[in-house]
Parts: C-alpha cells; structure tokens; sequence
C-alpha cells in the first residue's frame, strides 16, 4: 500500500475562518433535519440521568468536601464573613458551598453525553453527512469503533481529572470563566476531531488531517464550548457539535484526497 506524504502539495483552499464558517452552517441546516433532531434524545438522557444519580449519590459528600476545603484555605472564615456583610452580600455564604458542587457534578454528567455522542451518534451523524454531502468518499478506517472508544474514555479521564483539580482556581475571578470554557474546548477538540473522521481516514490521512487543521479543530472546540456557557445549548451541543466536525472533517478530507490524486497523476506525466 503506497503511504502518504505529510509534504503534500498545497493546493489553494478557503480560510480557516471560511472553513469553519461553512462547517457550521452546515451543521446548523442538518440539526433542522428529523432524523437529526431524533438524534438529540440519546445524549440528552444519558446527560439528564447521570445528573440525577450523581447529585444523588455524591450532593452532601461532596459538599462537605468543599465546605472543608473552603474552611482550610480561609475563604469562609469569620474575617471573610465580615468582609461578606461589610458589602451587603451575606447570601453569598451560602450559595458558594452549592454552587461549586453543582460545578463539580454536572460536567461530569455532561461529559458522558458527549462520550456516548460521540462513540453512538456519531456514526449515524457520519452516515447522514456522508449521504448528503459526500457520497462518493470512501470509507478507509480499520478498528473505527475500537479506536473511537479509547480516544473518548482517555479524553475523558483527561477531563474529569483536569476539572476537578483545577476547580479550587474558580475562587480567582478571570479562571472562573477562563477554566470551563478551556477544558470545554479540550473535550469537544480532541473528542471530535477523531471521531468524525475515524470511519473515513485511513491513519496515514488521520495524521495528515491532524497537523494541517490543528487550529480549526481547537477554533471549533471554542465556539462549542462558548455555546456550552449558554444553558439552552446543552440539549444540542452534543449532536451539533458532532455534526460540525463531521462536516469539516469529511470536507477536510475530500479536499485531501483530491489534492493526494491531483499529485499522483502530475508523477506520472
């Protein structure tokens, strides 16, 4: 089998900006569609029951957790109460021990949705982007579902442990936004990114993909993860967003092997 040069040459393609513009736009028209907006039911319930059992399991544990380590670094201590009074804002107190367990507990339920979106919805997702927009792009992946189950449980390991040991850094104004919105980013990226593309790509124009769309790949994880600050957004950001990086990998890769067939003949003449 005739591998692949990373040293392809380059052809002239859109922006990263026009790509992912289009990605998107495209992602927003097949959402529209009935088996899509179907789609939406599977992570939704995976999200919403996980929730449940895990503010059942671990709400009081975890609070006193965070109610001692509050303590120990002085943030509930008398001063502070003082200082909470001294500004009229006595209610904090007792709203910062609850909603750090809420920020603890919900993304994790939220990122097993997405890892079920990802491994079980995003094939039929490929599927339906295949049918619509490529349907002469073959299928060249081995080990596809293998391979997409590891990424996703690594990725998610990644990010429960990042999550949880950067949470504490939430009590610093400017991480409090920053912190979600990074590790938000890092799951959508690195979760989506292969799996969208893990059926089609052959390794060799996995890695291809992977160095040339790097920073549209972590563009997309962005603008995911800032829709991910709007509470609405969450019942279809795991089917959007897999539809997204559906419609730019898929793309990504037609364009490759285009270019891969444009060059090979060019060697020939």
């Amino acid at each position: 089998m005739t591998s692949i040069s990373t040293e392809l040459r380059p052809q002239p393609q859109k922006t990263a900006g026009q790509r992912i513009q289009q990605a998107l736009s495209r992602a927003l028209s097949s959402q529209l569609h009935p088996k899509m907006l179907g789609a939406l039911l599977l992570p939704f319930l995976v999200a919403f029951f996980g929730a449940i059992v895990l503010l059942w399991l671990f709400w009081t544990p975890v609070k006193e957790l965070i109610a001692d380590w509050l303590m120990q670094w002085g943030v509930l201590d008398a001063q502070a109460d003082l200082w909470i009074v001294g500004i009229g804002l006595f209610a904090i107190k007792t709203l910062i021990v609850p909603l750090l367990a809420i920020g603890t507990l919900l993304p994790l339920a939220g990122i097993a949705g997405l890892i079920v979106s990802a491994v079980m919805v995003m094939p039929i997702v490929l599927s339906f982007v295949q049918k619509k927009s490529h349907p002469n792009l073959k299928k060249q992946g081995q080990s596809a579902f293998s391979y997409s189950v590891a990424n996703s449980l690594w990725v998610g390991l990644l990010f429960v442990l990042g999550w949880m040991l950067t949470l504490p850094l939430w009590l610093i104004a400017p991480l409090a936004l920053i912190l979600p919105v990074f590790w938000w980013s890092f799951a959508f990226t690195r979760l989506l990114r292969v799996d969208s593309v893990v059926e089609h790509a052959s390794a060799a124009e996995r890695k291809i993909l992977l160095q040339r769309h790097n920073k549209e790949y972590w563009l997309l994880g962005l603008v995911m993860s800032l829709f991910n600050l709007l509470p609405p957004a969450w019942f279809v950001l795991p089917v959007f967003s897999s539809l997204a990086f559906a419609h730019f990998n898929l793309s990504a890769l037609e364009d490759l092997r285009a270019e891969t067939t444009l060059n090979s003949h060019e060697l020939t003449l």
